[in-house]
């Protein structure tokens, strides 16, 4: 028989998520890496985590994730997000518990583009007299 499988995409920024949620011990790999090895900050290794600890199902789903895009705040996002999504989709009855705590919102806020005439977005060139 086969593993049943939850599939949650997140997105953050310019990072993109696809995350795989299965039965199993707890394990959670991004990239083929373990959380530990890809992620060097303890906030965002907890950001990652946020969804599962809320809902108290860390031990009880395998989580494989596969991120590209963006920098490594942003892939932590996307990936909370797509636990999320993923964790909805496994359990229906979490979904007011994680909606309330805000995981299932896709956080809009993208880079400004730059405008011509500019220097970057909002920074015009240099004001002279002469």
């Amino acid at each position: 028989m086969a593993k049943t499988l939850f599939l949650g995409t997140g997105r953050r920024k310019s990072a993109v998520a696809r995350v795989i949620l299965s039965a199993g011990s707890g394990k959670l790999l991004v990239n083929k890496k373990t959380i530990e090895d890809y992620f060097g900050f303890e906030t965002l290794r907890m950001m990652v985590k946020s969804p599962m600890v809320l809902t108290d199902t860390l031990g009880k789903y395998d989580v494989t994730v596969n991120v590209k895009g963006g920098g490594y705040t942003g892939q932590a996002g996307a990936i909370r997000h797509g636990i999320a999504r993923a964790l909805v989709k496994a359990e229906p009855e979490l979904r007011g518990i994680i909606k309330k705590a805000g995981f299932l919102t896709r956080d809009a806020r993208m880079k400004e583009r730059k405008k011509y005439g500019l220097k970057a977005a909002r920074r015009a060139p240099q004001f002279s007299k002469r």
